[in-house]
């Protein structure tokens, strides 16, 4: 088995080790046997979704995301959007969730259009949402992820989606309904940076599980000493517990 990884503005999109997402999942195809083929596409590089069984996009600020907004146009856009309702599972963080969706307007007033191709909108505010922080996992029952969030753009989710989960502690989407990431068709977006998946490694497998029964159908992936990755996972939550 192989596993083909498109990790989108690589050089762009990477705020907080973000990066680190990509290498988990790769190191956990490995440490199984699995094969992994990562090829980044950036600025000016076609998309070609056909070539991909997984893709990645990372957290930027307001000004990379605006860096951005000319290449999405047209048939980059198409093609996200495409490759999303063909079921081709997708991990956005922060910034590159908030570009898979409709618009972001910035707390100034200035307004980003996006692909639009998940249904939920971003509105800008004065205050900084920042910290670790826990959430529910509605694919996970029973788990609790951990991570790291610091944006000020507020998500609202649309009718057609629901959220990856609900907060236990800190902000999540907005700070208000108590709602975190997004999930439609195989895309997880989420404000949970670099820290995500090494912290949580059943949330990676079962992202990696879902792109390779896309693939080959059925697939039960080995088991793996999670020992440390679990002892930085419990001393978070517990931590968090506490507050």
């Amino acid at each position: 088995m192989e596993l083909r990884i498109c990790h989108l503005y690589p050089d762009v999109l990477n705020l907080y080790g973000d990066r680190g997402n990509v290498i988990c999942l790769e190191q956990r195809l490995r440490w199984r046997g699995i094969s992994v083929e990562t090829s980044g596409v950036s600025i000016g590089q076609p998309f070609c979704p056909e070539n991909y069984d997984l893709c990645f996009i990372g957290g930027g600020q307001d000004f990379e995301q605006e860096v951005l907004l000319a290449d999405l146009k047209g048939e980059k856009t198409q093609q996200i959007k495409a490759a999303i309702e063909d079921g081709i599972p997708f991990l956005a963080i922060c910034g590159g969730y908030q570009m898979l969706g409709q618009s972001y307007k910035t707390w100034d007033g200035h307004q980003f259009d996006f692909i639009g191709a998940v249904d939920f909108y971003t509105v800008g505010s004065a205050q900084r949402m920042i910290g670790n922080y826990m959430f529910t996992c509605e694919d996970l029952p029973g788990t609790k992820i951990v991570g790291f969030e610091n944006h000020s753009g507020k998500t609202y989710l649309g009718p057609s989606v629901k959220p990856m989960g609900k907060v236990l502690k800190g902000y999540g989407n907005n700070g208000e309904d108590k709602t975190e990431g997004v999930r439609y068709q195989n895309v997880f977006g989420t404000y949970s940076h670099g820290c995500l998946l090494p912290k949580n490694p059943q949330l990676c497998d079962y992202i990696l599980t879902v792109a390779l029964t896309r693939k080959y159908g059925q697939c039960q992936l080995q088991p793996l000493d999670d020992s440390l990755e679990n002892n930085a996972h419990h001393y978070m939550q517990s931590r968090l517990e506490r507050q």
